[in-house]
């Protein structure tokens, strides 16, 4: 995600939600070290976006969205496959978001995908007294990843 992709992000946002993030909102968070904006552009025009933070064991996505007519395409899933493939046995090896207990299609979206709810957020947004689902997408190591050794040397000699 780079500036100019801003007006297509926000009026995706702004279709999207009805408590949507500003552009200071969007700019605040790209600013900081650790967050990362990703878009998905279908012939040259961007028709979604996800910003996520990068933590030390996990990966959280603060915000997730395709543009109304381009939905039940794959480019939902296609987003969440790069991102799931960021993850690792031995690094980051797991993603968390949050989804508003009203938000039935993005609840069902990231389940399709792999995620699970873990919990419930009570009274979590700022701006009504709606419940979230703190859903996350664990990732599963190979049986070669489980058997090889990652903390060992070989030296030559």
């Amino acid at each position: 995600m780079i500036r100019r992709d801003m007006p297509d992000v926000l009026s995706i946002e702004q279709s999207c939600f009805e408590f949507s993030w500003t552009e200071e909102d969007f700019i605040r968070c790209l600013r900081q070290r650790n967050c990362i904006g990703m878009v998905a552009e279908q012939d040259n025009q961007i028709v979604g976006f996800m910003i996520y933070e990068l933590h030390k064991n996990r990966l959280h996505i603060l915000n997730f969205a395709v543009r109304e007519g381009c939905r039940r395409s794959g480019v939902g899933q296609s987003m969440c496959s790069k991102l799931i493939g960021k993850l690792s046995h031995e690094r980051r090896n797991r993603i968390m978001l949050e989804i508003r207990e009203t938000n039935l299609d993005a609840q069902l979206f990231f389940k399709s995908v792999g995620f699970r709810a873990i919990s419930v957020l009570h009274d979590f947004y700022d701006d009504t007294v709606e419940d979230a689902y703190l859903m996350q997408f664990r990732y599963r190591p190979t049986a070669s990843e489980i058997a090889k050794p990652s903390s060992r040397i070989r030296m030559a000699g």
